[in-house]
């Protein structure tokens, strides 16, 4: 069976961490800790847009 990025049901606002941490095998929290810091060193605004794309791009989790 082929893997897919979907969102998380494991979410914490909308589940693009938490889908990334699912398809590579991360731990969610690193994933989460990493998007954060990233965002706030790149002053916030891409990473936010960034986000908000893949929320909107990233099929939400299969039953």
């Amino acid at each position: 069976m082929k893997k897919r990025l979907t969102r998380s049901k494991e979410r914490m606002i909308l589940g693009v961490c938490g889908g990334v941490a699912e398809y590579f095998d991360w731990d969610p929290t690193w994933v989460r800790i990493g998007y954060v810091l990233l965002t706030l060193f790149s002053l916030a605004f891409p990473g936010v847009l960034a986000y908000f794309i893949l929320a909107i791009v990233m099929p939400p989790a299969e039953v």
